[in-house]
């Protein structure tokens, strides 16, 4: 459970959420041994706001957009309970905790997803690395509600984890037969026709994908990935450069958008450009750590295919057992 969490934040925000507990908990301790003050009980409940606060921001970057508004509703009302205790009421906290307590499990039932129960069920049998059981319940329900594109989509994604490749294509082709205009379909038919080494198909969905949301990082960096297996320099540079014009968020994405750039500019023989991208490489070294831990977990065997050539030519690189030329005579696969 720990590990699925620490995997989930990724080490940046895992350190972070270690020095703030670290933090506050240290000069709490501290107060406890300073002389007696009427004022230090505020002042460590302070620090105990300070840390859920902090807590939730760093864990809520990590949702989606919609699991974030979600939580907000839930945790808003329980944290400005904790606000007014603080600062209006103290000696009623335990109260007020109580009453914010109360809200966030009533919170959780109010605001609850509405995803249909075969999802839930599915994701039961995901956590136990039960594939085929999970697939089952998603196949029910598209028995049921055949015309649903997003109902494919998430059986696509568990096929994706099983390794079936295949059908999660065709699951894929369904969605977007459904909704034409579904940029997350034909970016996740690019995804798995990469994983399955079609490269030709994978960049032709791609390029689909990027037209239909052209400021979305996601498609770019995939286009630039499949360009790099194709050699396609030029058009890799001018994808992945674009991909990070759109805010890439994390650095294990940016790691390897400045790998596959490095080695498109060492293609094109401009080991000038190649040496400057060189250095951005560099600033994201911490996302060789956060690929190693997410790699590393069981449902993970599909992405270690694609990527664990990529991660290993960036820490070669990195730490100069491999140059720049050796990094252009080779792809990642």
């Amino acid at each position: 459970m720990i590990r699925r969490f620490l995997i989930f934040l990724g080490p940046a925000r895992a350190r972070a959420l270690l020095i703030l507990l670290g933090g506050t908990g240290l000069l709490s301790l501290m107060l406890n041994a300073a002389e007696a003050d009427p004022s230090i009980p505020v002042i460590q409940n302070l620090l105990v706001l300070i840390f859920l606060v902090g807590a939730a921001i760093i864990i809520l970057g990590r949702l989606s957009p919609q699991e974030r508004l979600r939580w907000l509703a839930i945790l808003s009302p329980a944290i400005g309970a904790l606000v007014i205790a603080v600062f209006f009421f103290p000696e009623q906290l335990p109260i007020f905790a109580g009453a914010a307590l109360g809200w966030v499990v009533a919170g959780v039932f109010v605001f609850r997803s509405r995803a249909p129960m075969q999802y839930r069920e599915a994701v039961r049998h995901l956590r136990k690395n039960e594939y085929q059981e999970a697939v089952a319940a998603m196949d029910a329900l598209i028995k049921a509600e055949p015309d649903d594109p997003n109902h494919y989509r998430f059986r696509a994604e568990l096929l994706r984890l099983w390794g079936k490749l295949g059908r999660a294509r065709r699951d894929y082709r369904k969605m977007i037969e459904l909704d034409p205009q579904s940029a997350v379909g034909y970016n996740g038919l690019a995804e798995v026709c990469l994983q399955a080494g079609d490269y030709a198909e994978a960049r032709e969905a791609a390029l689909q994908a990027g037209e239909l949301a052209p400021t979305e990082w996601v498609a770019l960096y995939n286009l630039g990935m499949i360009e790099d297996r194709l050699a396609l320099s030029q058009e890799a540079i001018s994808h992945l450069e674009a991909a990070l014009q759109a805010r890439v968020p994390d650095k294990r994405h940016r790691l390897l958008i400045h790998l596959y750039r490095a080695r498109a500019y060492a293609r094109l023989g401009d080991l000038e450009n190649a040496s400057t991208v060189l250095d951005d490489l560099r600033k994201e070294r911490g996302g060789i750590e956060e690929w190693e831990l997410i790699l590393n977990a069981e449902q993970a065997v599909v992405l270690r295919d694609v990527l664990a050539d990529d991660i290993a030519a960036a820490k070669a690189l990195l730490d100069g057992e491999l140059s720049l030329e050796a990094l252009a005579g080779g792809t990642a696969s």
